[in-house]
Order: C-alpha cells, then sequence, then structure tokens
C-alpha cells in the first residue's frame, strides 16, 4: 500500500473510479429495491450527513499530518544545512592536517546530502546512503583521532560539532520514513465508499454526471494528502535549498 501511495496521481485516479462506482452500485440497488418513503428519508439524511460530516473530518485530520510531515522535513534540512556549516567553521579548531581533511570530507558530504533530496530512483538512493555512511565514518574517524591526539576544550568542541551533523542526518531519515498510518487510508477509504453508496441510493433520480461530483471532490482530497505526504514523489516537496545555498557558498571559497 505504501508503494502507490508514492503515486499521487495514481491514488487519485483509483479513487475517483471506485468512488464513482460506488455511487452507481447505490443507484443500481435504489433501483432494485425502490426508492425511499419519506420517513425513510430523513432517518437516511441524518446517516448520509453524520457520515459526510466524519469523512470532511477525517480528510482534515489527515491532511494536517501530511502538512506536519512536509514541515518537519523542511525543519530538518535547514537544521542539517546549519549543522554542516557550524562544523565547515569549527574545523579551524582542529589541527590544521586534520582540518583540512574534515573540510574535504564535509564538502563531499555536503553533495551526498543534496542528492539525498533531489534523486528518486531506488537504487541511487542506495549507492547515496552508502557513500553517506562512508562518510560519515572517515570524518568521525578524523575527529576522534585529533581529540585523542589534542584533548582541549576547543578540539571537543569541533567534536560536539560533528555529532551535530550526524545526528541531523538521523533525524532527517527518519522524518522520511514517516508517514501518515495506512489505517487512516482504509478508514478514510471505507467511508468514502459508504458516502457514495449513499449518495447513489438515496438519489430521486439518477443522473451520473451528477454522480461524478463528489468522488471528484474526494479524489482530489485524496490526491493532495497523499502529494503532501509523499517525500519525493509528489509536486510538494522539499527542495534542500538550504543545503544547495551552503554548497554554493562552500565551492566559491
Amino acid at each position: 500500500m505504501d508503494s502507490m501511495l508514492d503515486y499521487p496521481p495514481l491514488v487519485c485516479a483509483l479513487s475517483f473510479i471506485i468512488l464513482w462506482r460506488s455511487a452507481l452500485i447505490g443507484a443500481f440497488v435504489r433501483n432494485k429495491l425502490g426508492l425511499l418513503d419519506e420517513n425513510e428519508r430523513d432517518v437516511f439524511g441524518v446517516v448520509q450527513a453524520a457520515l459526510l460530516t466524519l469523512l470532511s473530518l477525517l480528510v482534515g485530520f489527515t491532511f494536517s499530518m501530511a502538512l506536519g510531515h512536509y514541515d518537519q522535513r523542511k525543519n530538518y534540512e535547514e537544521a542539517e544545512a546549519n549543522a554542516i556549516g557550524t562544523e565547515y567553521v569549527r574545523a579551524d579548531l582542529l589541527p590544521t592536517p586534520d582540518a583540512t581533511r574534515v573540510r574535504e570530507l564535509l564538502k563531499s558530504y555536503l553533495g551526498q546530502r543534496v542528492l539525498f533530496y533531489t534523486t528518486r530512483d531506488t537504487m541511487r538512493l542506495q549507492e547515496i546512503d552508502a557513500r553517506t555512511a562512508k562518510l560519515q565514518n572517515d570524518l568521525w574517524s578524523v575527529v576522534q583521532s585529533s581529540a585523542a591526539a589534542h584533548s582541549t576544550p576547543t578540539v571537543a568542541l569541533a567534536v560536539s560539532g560533528m555529532n551535530d551533523v550526524l545526528n541531523s542526518q538521523g533525524y532527517t531519515q527518519a522524518a522520511w520514513r514517516y508517514r501518515i498510518p495506512a489505517e487512516a487510508w482504509v478508514l478514510m477509504t471505507a467511508i468514502a465508499i459508504s458516502c457514495n453508496l449513499l449518495l447513489g441510493y438515496g438519489a430521486r433520480r439518477t443522473g451520473k454526471i451528477l454522480f461524478l461530483v463528489l468522488p471528484l471532490a474526494i479524489a482530489i482530497s485524496f490526491y493532495l494528502i497523499a502529494d503532501t505526504d509523499s517525500p519525493r514523489r509528489g509536486l510538494v516537496s522539499v527542495r534542500p535549498l538550504n543545503l544547495i545555498s551552503l554548497s554554493q557558498a562552500l565551492q566559491a571559497q
């Protein structure tokens, strides 16, 4: 299910088709069972209004959750750029050979972090993750050996900054893994199908064009939620503007 949700247009198309067919099925059942009388229609209207209200609340809450995940990814991108930039400056606190090595590694590491945000191919992402892990090991090895040879407060500050660099990458990875739970999608879909079944069943006459309105509105809502919640495939995605700006600044030095 997660793989399908990584393709928001597919979510929109499938949602529309399923919900539209649900409305047509409701109309078919109504034709078989006959129209509701006035007493039944009053109760039916209450149930239909309750389900539509519940659906609107779920869509609103879920969209809010997706926006929260997007904001979290954006904030961690900024934090990661700040951590790398700070450590690049703190490299001056290390002995000259170690400082030069750390700066070179940080530039390479920064390039990999930019690629992490801009790459969509799964195989390339695995290669980027492997190179990132190797660079992290190299960076930590340099500052660790420097701290062992020169146990001073200034070197400790550089070590602390490197720790922030490594932690910020871990926070980013965790934020990109957090998605809207599958159970929430199942619940929304079930209620949306129920609403469209009732729409078709409660209609006084069959109008296939009229049955398109609610399914289309819900499908667009599902698309916006899936698009915002998808870190890589959505139109609403986090661009590494801070990391790119930092990379350009460091390359200019």
